[in-house]
C-alpha cells in the first residue's frame, strides 16, 4: 500500500493506494495517526485508490477517528469504491464516521 499526502487549505488529504489490510495496517496506522497527532487542521482520508480494506484497517480508521476526535480534528471519509462502501456500510462504519460522495464535497462539509 502506498500512501500519498497533499495540503488543501486547513485540510490535510490521506490518500492510500492499493490494499489494506494486516500486512501493512501497522504501518498505515502509524502514518495516519502521525498526521493527525503533528498536524493541525482537518485530515480527509480518500479511498479512490483503495481496492481493499480488512478489518485490521478498519480498526486503524476507526481509532483515527478517535484520536482525531481527541486531537480536536475533523476526519472525514470520501470516494469509497461500492466494494469498500459494502464493507464500511456492514460493519456499521457508515453511522459513526463522516463519509462523502467525493472530495468537494467533503472538503466543503469541513
Amino acid at each position: 500500500m502506498n500512501l500519498q499526502t497533499e495540503q488543501s487549505g486547513n485540510t490535510t488529504i490521506a490518500c492510500p493506494a492499493g490494499r489494506l489490510d494486516s500486512n501493512n495496517a501497522k504501518e498505515f496506522e502509524a502514518n495516519l495517526l502521525g498526521l493527525i497527532a503533528d498536524g493541525e487542521g482537518n485530515v480527509l482520508l480518500d479511498f479512490s485508490k483503495l481496492d481493499y480494506i480488512s478489518s485490521a484497517g478498519l480498526r486503524v480508521v476507526l481509532m483515527a477517528a478517535k484520536r482525531s476526535k481527541i486531537a480536536k480534528r475533523k476526519l472525514a471519509l470520501c470516494t469509497l469504491s461500492d466494494n469498500i462502501t459494502e464493507v464500511f456500510t456492514v460493519s456499521g462504519f457508515t453511522k459513526i464516521l463522516d463519509i462523502h460522495n467525493n472530495r468537494e464535497t467533503a472538503l466543503a462539509a469541513f
